[in-house]
């Protein structure tokens, strides 16, 4: 019979964390590595690093210049995400993608537009009964239950304007309990320009953001050994996918890998074997970054191992909004007490990867 845990004990548990590790070949044609950047649709910062390169190629440096812009809509009715132009000009002719600004998951109200067309609102209870509208208890409310999930489908052949269901919506977010927020938008179509967000929001306070590019160079980096074949590592061979993602975070972090006795910081020191490298490329673009950027990124630095290279290996990190309603595809993402939901790929020379994809305590098991 388990016994319940004292409050005070329970204060000093390890929060659940998850990491989920796969790994392929980018060109074979069952790789799932594409959808997977696709599943995770709310990006704010994407980060690789690039083992003994000192100066980047132009092709990826046009590739990080073209991240693309994305826009901040200041209080932005909710209703208008549900209106028919928007849903006919937008979100069935392209990607879609809108997030609330500057919300707390765990505190406030909050919305977000899936490409797919889904429009998720997580809600107090509160709100929910105001609203009136279907939904369902939150997966990380407790027992008693103070947050609910609303999903709204845009793209439901059944919501169509002189639909009841359609003018019913309407009528809950314009007149029974109107919900504004910031917003941040992006919007993808080959076909077009994004720039048409900008004016069909014109009577909105609208603002084009573009994503700020941070780049440095690591002199004498201590780098774990890899073998693409050996996920796991091998004793006194490699080091496994386990070492490589926590060292990353101490890389990222900027923590000394040395283990020197006069620090009172960090006892962290890189996995064995390792060995150093000259120089390091590290690069950090942060804003409002739509899964498709992400993809041409990662496609650009599969074309970096197309000529002779130092590098065995090189990695791409994406990290996730911590207070987004969703993480990977519709699953419920809560903060608890980080917000945890990031992936990374290690690319190797062969083309072959490692994809680890990690949680926190409030969220699905990644895909």
């Amino acid at each position: 019979m388990s016994m319940p845990v004292p409050p005070l004990r329970r204060l000093h548990q390890v929060p659940r964390h998850l990491l989920v590790c796969e790994k392929g070949h980018l060109r074979h044609p069952r790789s799932r590595h594409a959808a997977h950047v696709r599943d995770h649709a709310y990006s704010c910062r994407v980060s690789f690093l690039i083992p003994e390169c000192g100066i980047l190629p132009e092709v990826l440096k046009s590739t990080i210049a073209d991240v693309g812009e994305y826009y901040l809509v200041r209080n932005l009715s909710v209703h208008e995400l549900v209106a028919h132009e928007f849903i006919d000009a937008f979100v069935k002719k392209g990607s879609c993608y809108a997030l609330t600004y500057n919300t707390k998951i765990d505190q406030d109200n909050t919305a977000a537009l899936l490409p797919n067309g889904k429009l998720m609102l997580s809600v107090d209870k509160d709100t929910y009964e105001e609203l009136g509208l279907q939904g369902h208890p939150s997966r990380y409310s407790g027992k008693k239950v103070m947050r609910y999930i609303i999903t709204i489908d845009l793209t439901d052949s059944g919501f169509h304007p002189d639909s009841k269901k359609h003018k019913r919506v309407l009528w809950a977010l314009k007149e029974k309990k109107p919900l504004k927020f910031d917003f941040l938008l992006a919007w993808y179509n080959t076909g077009a320009e994004g720039s048409t967000l900008m004016s069909y929001f014109s009577k909105n306070q609208i603002k084009a953001l573009k994503p700020k590019i941070t780049i440095s160079t690591l002199r004498d980096l201590q780098c774990p050994v890899l073998q693409s074949n050996e996920l796991h590592g091998k004793p006194e061979e490699s080091c496994s996918t386990e070492e490589l993602f926590e060292w990353l975070g101490a890389v990222w972090n900027q923590v000394s890998l040395d283990n020197k006795s006069s620090s009172f910081l960090s006892t962290y020191c890189c996995p064995q074997p390792n060995t150093v490298v000259e120089k390091a490329f590290l690069c950090t673009i942060t804003g409002f970054i739509i899964p498709e950027k992400i993809i041409q990124l990662l496609e650009q630095l599969c074309c970096y191992f197309g000529e002779p290279k130092l590098a065995y290996w090189l990695t791409l990190t994406v990290h996730g909004f911590a207070d987004s309603p969703v993480s990977w595809r519709e699953s419920e993402h809560g903060f608890h007490k980080g917000g945890e939901n990031l992936y990374n790929f290690v690319i190797f020379r062969n083309l072959d990867y490692w994809l680890q994809m990690a949680v926190g305590t409030n969220d699905d098991c990644p895909p």
